[in-house]
């Protein structure tokens, strides 16, 4: 019997594609996400208050809990370290109002991590966005507490109030002449979920995303371009008591628009992968934005658009693959014309033969 020779390495690894060579892991993506988020929460405690920074820290708390509580009872690989718990906890948070309570919060953690995330598989196998279907479910099982809006600090100063409309909800009511101006919008200073409300800590926390290359700027654009367009279009049509450029920059400053561009819809497990289906993608997300908010009941539809596009992206993908890469019309004919040809000349050498 011949003698086997086969040699055994320890330090070979075998493993399927892709391999990657780089200093860029999960955890790390996640740190820079986070890091990009901190002008928004400090935006956020600016312009309301602690109450912010208590929300935030119990929601990135509750969402590490469940995590790691889920993987000791059914016994699976630690995962806590990747933060991807962390950045699903704070992007939750930051699309609350300050006032929610805290225990409803904990909820809408438990939705994000145990049902959408760790029960499909752990990080990299969720169909949906967590926190966009966390912060869904709180918004329909809470409806009452998470469209209380409270007052900024500087809102509060010689009012006897406590709560206000968001500026799409005074433009749902027909209270336009109410609204705050674009630039009181760009700054922050209005009532909304505490991480939405600063465009300028929103762009901040973009431009440094973009800077790590950590995501592509073509989601964020497109997204914000389409629901600018829309607006325009519709209201240059429609009318109303403003100009339609206004309403476009409305419709980009309030609500979730920018920091569903950048923080949510950008997802890299439920956000295509081709140039092509990303800009598909975005323009899907801006246009069932401005469809919801402008036909119907609801103010504001950026959740439900990403959402609604999340479960679409394997179909965007598989369309713009097999238009890239896959076989052309032209050819397939050639290689049609190639068989038939064949089979022809089969048969006239068969007609020879006989």
């Amino acid at each position: 019997m011949q003698e086997n020779n086969t040699v055994y390495y320890d330090n070979l690894s075998v493993s399927s594609s892709p391999h990657l060579v780089t200093s860029l892991d999960t955890s790390k993506t996640m740190l820079y996400v986070l890091m990009a988020m901190v002008p928004a929460c400090i935006a956020s405690v600016v312009f309301f208050g602690a109450r912010a920074l208590v929300l935030i820290i119990a929601c990135m708390l509750a969402s590490v809990v469940f995590e790691l509580g889920y993987e000791k009872l059914m016994k699976k690989e630690n995962t806590v370290r990747d933060l991807s718990a962390c950045v699903t906890g704070m992007i939750l948070a930051l699309n609350m109002p300050a006032n929610f309570p805290i225990w409803m919060a904990v909820i809408g953690c438990f939705v994000a991590i145990v049902i959408v995330k760790m029960l499909y598989g752990g990080i990299g196998r969720n169909i949906a966005n967590p926190a966009i279907v966390g912060r869904i479910v709180l918004l329909l099982s809470f409806t009452t507490q998470m469209t209380t809006w409270p007052l900024t600090t500087f809102q509060k100063a010689g009012v006897d109030a406590v709560t206000g409309a968001t500026p799409l909800g005074l433009l749902a009511d027909g209270a336009f002449n109410e609204t705050p101006s674009l630039m009181q919008m760009f700054i922050g200073n209005i009532g909304g979920a505490m991480g939405e409300t600063c465009t300028i800590a929103i762009l901040l926390g973009c431009a440094f995303l973009i800077y790590k290359k950590i995501i592509s700027p073509i989601i964020p654009c497109v997204f914000i371009g389409t629901v600018f367009v829309f607006a325009l279009c519709y209201y240059t049509f429609a009318g109303g008591e403003a100009s339609a450029l206004h309403m476009a920059l409305f419709h980009v400053l309030s609500g979730g628009v920018c920091f569903g561009a950048v923080f949510c819809a950008t997802d890299y497990v439920t956000s295509p992968i081709m140039k092509e289906a990303k800009v598909i993608y975005a323009i899907g997300c801006g246009l069932v934005t401005m469809i919801i908010r402008l036909f119907c009941a609801y103010p504001e539809g950026v959740s439900f658009a990403i959402l609604f596009m999340n479960v679409l992206t394997p179909l965007i993908d598989g369309m713009v693959v097999n238009r890239v890469y896959g076989i052309t019309q032209r050819e397939k004919e050639a290689k049609k014309k190639a068989k038939e040809e064949a089979k022809k000349g089969s048969e006239e050498k068969k007609e020879v033969a006989a």
